[in-house]
């Protein structure tokens, strides 16, 4: 009986949360803003796919389709929607919906985020997840990748791990600055700079820049690795590039046409690096989150509505 009714007090005191994310979700959903990004990072990822269908191997092919979720150009969707809900017009709705209501400025704060957060996960993972089958599970005119279903997953959750941010960041920008587009704007200025100055180092537990050029890598890393495992690693690209050679070799005395070499991205296949932590990663983007939202709550709560 207690545990029941510690069941049924919980659940009714989520009620207000549960209320504002499913009308902040449904009203996302019908804007044109969101349809608009489905549609176009649809679009994009086709194009994407289909122009490097038989250049890249299936680790760059993959990384070229995550890169526009991390620099350019979704970052400015993501951030907008981030700004809106605390920023300009909606403040005098705020004033009325939470001072009427017995719902508090922190339940309203990260129902919005939550909402937020959701929506742009599902049009990520939406359109991103049936592509990287594709490209996975299909026969393509390249060498074959050791792309791996573990890193496939963590990659997909490093990406949603910095929209997650960026959302925080817009949050935190709208809240502070009260004026969507001048939020917007000082994020583009502030944000590319810093993120371009930290790739120059390679930290890409800060900046996506570099994140972007590592998921190669991690695309690649199985779940446990150790010494037994990479020396056939090694004794299959040895067979390939022997293949190749031998296929060069008939295709001369027979006057049939070379087989097309993929092309190697230099962008994505320039460095290797070895030294990549996920720990390193999640924290590096896990506690600005965390904090950009804690101060978010903590301005919210102070400023006058």
């Amino acid at each position: 009986m207690d545990s029941g009714a510690k069941i049924s007090k919980l659940g009714t005191r989520m009620m207000p949360y549960l209320a504002i994310l499913r009308h902040d979700l449904g009203t996302l959903w019908s804007s044109r803003l969101v349809r608009l990004w489905l549609a176009g990072t649809a679009l994009l990822t086709f194009i994407l796919t289909i122009s490097n269908w038989s250049r890249f191997q299936d680790a760059p092919l993959i990384a070229s389709l995550l890169f526009p979720y991390l620099v350019f150009p979704w970052f400015f969707v993501v951030v907008v929607l981030g700004v809106s809900p605390v920023s300009g017009s909606q403040a005098e709705a705020l004033a009325d919906g939470i001072l009427s209501r017995p719902v508090s400025r922190c339940e309203y704060l990260l129902a919005a985020w939550s909402a937020r957060v959701l929506l742009v996960w599902s049009v990520y993972l939406a359109v991103i997840v049936p592509a990287i089958a594709v490209v996975a599970l299909a026969k393509r005119p390249t060498p074959e990748d050791t792309v791996t279903v573990y890193g496939i997953i963590s990659a997909l959750g490093l990406v949603g791990l910095v929209q997650t941010f960026l959302v925080s960041l817009g949050f935190l920008a709208g809240t502070l600055l009260r004026k969507p587009l001048l939020a917007v704007v000082v994020l583009i200025f502030v944000w590319y700079p810093i993120s371009l100055i930290l790739s120059l180092f390679s930290l890409e537990q800060y900046s996506p820049v570099s994140l972007s050029r590592v998921v190669t890598t991690q695309l690649r890393t199985p779940w446990r690795q150790n010494d037994a495992d990479a020396k056939p690693d090694a004794n299959t690209q040895d067979m390939q590039a022997f293949a190749r050679q031998v296929d060069r070799f008939f295709n001369v005395f027979s006057g049939s046409p070379p087989k097309i070499e993929p092309k190697k991205p230099d962008f994505f296949e320039g460095e290797k690096f070895e030294d990549f932590s996920m720990l390193r990663v999640v924290l590096g983007y896990g506690l600005p989150t965390l904090a950009a939202v804690i101060l978010t709550m903590l301005c919210f709560c102070r400023r006058d509505l």
